[in-house]
């Protein structure tokens, strides 16, 4: 059935959004303006409304009639007056405005004690490293004043720094990795541990942006997203930092987030991933959601579990799932078979180019290896002698975009020093996920990010790199094992609305009981020419005594009684599915 084209207000995502509610606060904040005095006096006419009927209750009730005969005196006198009824209505417009006026106290210029002391300190930190000797015009002295040194800054309700910009001195190394390293780790320590801060310098006007990040999402759960076949979403990252957006699903609430987008197939850049993290930070989940979205777009997948914790019984038996493999001789079987059907892709596409067609369509059926911690087979396949699986991965990895296959593999941080060569050299889109410091970041994913790494993160938080781009803060959706105890209804529900259905392999189909045989004649009635001559079949018992009871023999629908052989036998068997012929001792 041909897929109904999405709303423009979500194809668009929030570009159009955005653009809509700026003008309206846009248009908004323009009537304010204009309407601010009749705001401002029609204010002050309901605080003197309010005040006029609070006096009045408070009237005692004795008085109220003297109260009454000198209000009415008083506007006979002012109706009496020339001009009197003008001059009332602008001084009641002179009150009302004087009353309506906004009473808001201003907010204080500069900071406070508390703030004042924290940026002071701040800048007696900095002062060993914007500081020299030499300089006749110091900009950062002990003792000195921080209002030039900091142009800007803001504070959240805990009274930490929300937002700062530092000025330093033109002489700073600003181009040294090593000293913009200590610049930022003193800013973290100074400015609170346990948050992401994104430091961004301008080398031309030699300024430091000090930027707090807020925490990722981590409610979003599994989901169908709205991507093309070939797109698959690792997760979802900050706001600004990508040009695209998805719209999701949370309970009744629908909201649009930023995603990382992976592209795979013949035109990707990147047509293969690794994932690194330590346990308990979400690489199998990761590999999870990765699987569901290649299921989804009629992938076939090949599934190592290196782990053997069984993460994916789930997808055991369903609709293009090839295998699950735990065991090595499993993992040696697909793999093998793998590397060969990449092989035969690549043949038969290049056959159908030269003969002028196009590829036949299961050459562009695209083929997901999944293998999860393969560097737990190399110590078993050691000790027993025989090929390491990572080998078998080098033809995939070299020649798996040309033939529609990708490779997804998944390991430990610690060893990432024990992968093979074809994986750490064709792996070029690179995720890793839980905590880790800025040099295992950056030997991992190429580049440093450029936001500071905390200790306490939870599952699913990482950080992802494609290829040669920036690299950006991750939060994989959450896709937990739905067999496990541990995991909730809702994500669980989740989890099994995507899953395709259920089948059943071809070796373990149920074969229904056969018709019931008719009742076997007496052995007596059976002409003896009729007895086998030849020897006894293979597992047949051997003839005992004459007084014995021999083994019944065929229906009488069999022609005759004489023992098959054994092949025909068993092609007989699967051919009619009937009751197999009983051999006469």
């Amino acid at each position: 059935m041909a897929r109904r084209p999405l709303p423009r207000i979500l194809s668009n995502g929030g570009a159009q959004l955005a653009r809509s509610r700026e003008l309206a606060r846009t248009a908004a904040d323009s009537a304010t303006d204009v309407l601010q005095p009749l705001l401002t006096i029609g204010r002050g006419l309901g605080r003197l409304a309010s005040a006029a009927r609070h006096r009045w209750t408070e009237t005692p009730k004795d008085r109220r009639g003297a109260l009454l005969f000198l209000v009415a005196s008083v506007v006979l006198v002012v109706a009496l007056m020339p001009y009197g009824p003008l001059l009332a209505a602008v001084a009641l417009m002179a009150a009302a405005a004087w009353h309506g006026r906004d009473r808001t106290p201003p907010p204080p210029e500069g900071p406070d004690d508390t703030q004042a002391k924290r940026l002071s300190s701040l800048y007696e930190a900095l002062v060993p490293y914007f500081s020299l000797a030499e300089d006749p015009d110091p900009l950062y002295t002990h003792g000195g004043s921080w209002e030039k040194a900091f142009p800007a800054y803001e504070f959240d309700d805990s009274g930490r720094f929300a937002h700062l910009v530092v000025h330093y001195p033109a002489y700073f190394t600003d181009g040294e990795a090593a000293a913009r390293a200590r610049i930022e780790h003193l800013l973290t320590a100074k400015a609170g541990r346990g948050r992401e801060y994104r430091f961004t310098w301008d080398e031309e006007a030699n300024h430091l942006t000090l930027t707090v990040l807020e925490p990722l999402p981590t409610d979003i759960a599994a989901q169908r997203f709205v991507t093309a076949p070939g797109e698959t979403v690792l997760g979802f990252t900050d706001p600004g930092r990508v040009q695209r957006t998805l719209p999701l699903t949370h309970g009744e609430e629908r909201r649009d987030v930023p995603p990382v987008v992976w592209r795979t197939g013949v035109r990707s850049t990147e047509p293969h991933l690794l994932v690194l993290g330590r346990p308990g930070t979400g690489t199998s989940t990761l590999l999870r959601s990765i699987a569901l979205q290649a299921l989804h777009h009629g992938g076939d997948l090949l599934i190592v579990d290196g782990g053997g914790t069984g993460e994916y019984a789930c997808l055991t038996g369903r609709d293009g799932v090839l295998a699950v493999e735990c065991g090595l001789t499993g993992v040696l079987t697909g793999l093998e078979w793998a590397a060969q059907e990449t092989e035969r892709r690549l043949i038969t596409a290049n056959r159908a180019r030269q003969e002028g067609e196009p590829p036949p369509e299961d050459t562009r059926r695209p083929l997901w290896l999944l293998v999860d911690r393969p560097s737990a087979f190399a110590h078993l396949s050691g000790a027993e002698g025989r090929e390491d699986p990572q080998s078998l991965l080098q033809v995939p990895l070299r020649h798996g975009r040309a033939a529609h296959v990708t490779v997804v593999v998944a390991d430990q941080l610690d060893a990432l020093d024990t992968l093979g060569d074809a994986v750490r050299q064709h792996t070029r889109a690179r995720v890793v996920l839980g905590a880790a410091g800025p040099d295992e970041l950056a030997a991992a994913l190429g580049a440093a990010p450029q936001t500071t790494p905390v200790d306490q993160v939870p599952p699913g938080r990482g950080y992802a790199r494609l290829g040669t781009g920036p690299v950006h803060r991750l939060q994989v959706p959450a896709t937990p094992d739905p067999y496990d105890d541990a995991t909730s209804d809702a994500h669980r529900r989740a989890v099994l609305a995507l899953l395709p259905p259920r089948t059943t392999p071809a070796d373990g189909e149920h074969v229904p009981d056969a018709p019931d045989a008719p009742a076997l004649p007496d052995v007596s009635e059976v002409p003896p020419a009729a007895v086998a001559d030849g020897p006894a079949a293979d597992g047949a018992p051997e003839p005992g005594p004459a007084t014995e009871p021999v083994t019944p023999v065929a229906p009488k629908t069999v022609p005759t009684l004489a023992a098959p052989d054994a092949e025909e036998e068993a092609e007989r068997r699967r051919e009619k599915k009937s009751v197999p012929t009983l051999i006469q001792p």
